[in-house]
């Protein structure tokens, strides 16, 4: 785009690419506690999705990401900050700025708002072709104490990702840097659409090999409590049927079944 075939603004008026270029954000909001944190740690992504269901709450489940280290004990519990990409169009940003102006974007913003334990969420409209982090922005969301990422498109450099070592959720890979092809990060913790889920600012994420789920801030030690149950629940059944049990008298904990669990709950 070149400025100078655009109409003068009208005096104290920003031109809406010049304001569309500053960091769009949040004032404030309510980092999830550390009592909320900790009650979530053993808990799985599909037994938070379960519960949250239960409570109705039933579109809670991040769809696309997966974990980028494919690795068994993978898992992550922390408040989001979000960051938000939108369609590029030239007459308010392209990609061939991207160097110059990058630094004043929400995707510089939101990583130098980073705190330690906080969860970066990216909405990347599922894009097969912007690669909304790299190394060196993985990186010093590292050093800021960052404890995982989930991108609803794709990362770049991902071997030098993985050696990092941080937890990362994402649709794929590719080449491309963050404003190389189709979106430019607009804003950053703001309410976001990410894998068909809405995640506001300090809501908890819940991410491990199953994917990464949502849970409301007042729902979170709740839910843990009677996750912690539940799951306690399914490892006496799991027991169980290792031991030769049946399936029915076991999967769901019912009637006899249940009863035996809470004798040997009143035993211990």
């Amino acid at each position: 785009m070149n400025p100078s075939n655009q109409e003068a603004p009208a005096a104290g008026e920003t031109p809406v690419y010049e304001s569309m270029r500053s960091p769009v954000h949040t004032a404030s909001y309510r980092r999830p506690t550390r009592r909320m944190v900790d009650a979530l740690a053993d808990v799985s992504a599909a037994t938070a999705c379960a519960k949250l269901h239960q409570m109705g709450i039933t579109r809670t489940f991040i769809d696309g990401p997966v974990p980028l280290h494919r690795e068994p004990d993978v898992k992550v519990t922390g408040g989001a900050v979000t960051l938000q990409f939108l369609p590029q169009r030239e007459d308010v940003f392209n990609g061939a700025e991207q160097e110059d102006i990058e630094r004043k974007t929400p995707l510089w913003g939101v990583l130098e708002s980073i705190r330690p334990g906080d969860v970066l969420v990216i909405a990347a409209q599922g894009s097969h072709f912007t690669g909304c982090l790299g190394d060196m922005l993985v990186r010093y969301f590292k050093l800021r104490g960052g404890a995982g990422i989930v991108v609803d498109g794709r990362v770049r450099d991902a071997a030098r990702i993985r050696a990092l070592g941080v937890p990362v959720w994402c649709t794929g890979v590719t080449p491309h840097y963050a404003s190389q092809t189709e979106l430019f990060p607009s804003a950053f913790n703001v309410p976001v659409g990410v894998g068909g889920t809405l995640v506001t600012p300090g809501d908890l994420i819940v991410a491990d090999e199953d994917g990464a789920v949502v849970v409301p801030q007042e729902r979170a030690v709740p839910l843990a409590e009677d996750s912690l149950l539940h799951q306690d629940r399914e490892a006496f059944a799991r027991r169980r049927l290792d031991e030769g049990g049946l399936l029915s008298d076991y999967y769901p904990l019912t009637g006899a079944g249940l009863d035996e669990y809470l004798a040997s709950r009143a035993a211990t």
